[in-house]
């Protein structure tokens, strides 16, 4: 039995219509439609909301549908490397926040009076920045390929 067949008969069988279903699940109507009708399937939270709500196991709620269980592992992938996305996150935003400070000290300096000084040596204002954006950006690019391969 396909995903969609499931759901719909475990709201069928309780009597509830789909904008009941939706929610007791926080979704619109149109998705759960669009579940039923396998145009689209649910991710793995709202999965879970699903299997407690019906007493079912995401095991079968999963291996219903070859095409769910594919998307549900790809979900999971984007998954694999939290802690280093995170990292690489982390690095452009120091990046961006060094530019920013720098600018905006450059152009305070220029339009008014003040003479604000950058404290640190030159090569962190110049090239910091720069620095840590490109390697962020290689680095999440890496992970990204990395997640292709998994």
């Amino acid at each position: 039995m396909v995903f969609g067949e499931k759901l719909k008969g475990e709201r069928t069988k309780r009597g509830w219509s789909q904008e009941e279903l939706a929610e007791k699940l926080f979704v619109s109507r149109q998705s759960v439609s669009k579940w039923e009708n396998g145009q689209n399937y649910p991710g793995i939270d709202i999965l879970i909301r699903i299997s407690d709500l019906f007493g079912v196991t995401l095991d079968e709620l999963l291996r219903s549908d070859g095409a769910l269980t594919r998307k549900v592992i790809e979900d999971g992938k984007q998954l694999a490397h939290p802690k280093l996305k995170f990292a690489f996150d982390a690095a452009f935003c120091l990046g961006a926040i060094l530019l920013v400070i720098k600018l905006a000290v450059l152009l305070l300096n220029k339009t008014t009076s003040l003479e604000l000084p950058l404290i640190g040596s030159p090569w962190l204002w110049n090239f910091g920045p720069l620095v840590l954006m490109v390697g962020a950006g290689i680095g999440s690019g890496i992970v990204k390929e990395k997640y292709k391969t998994d």
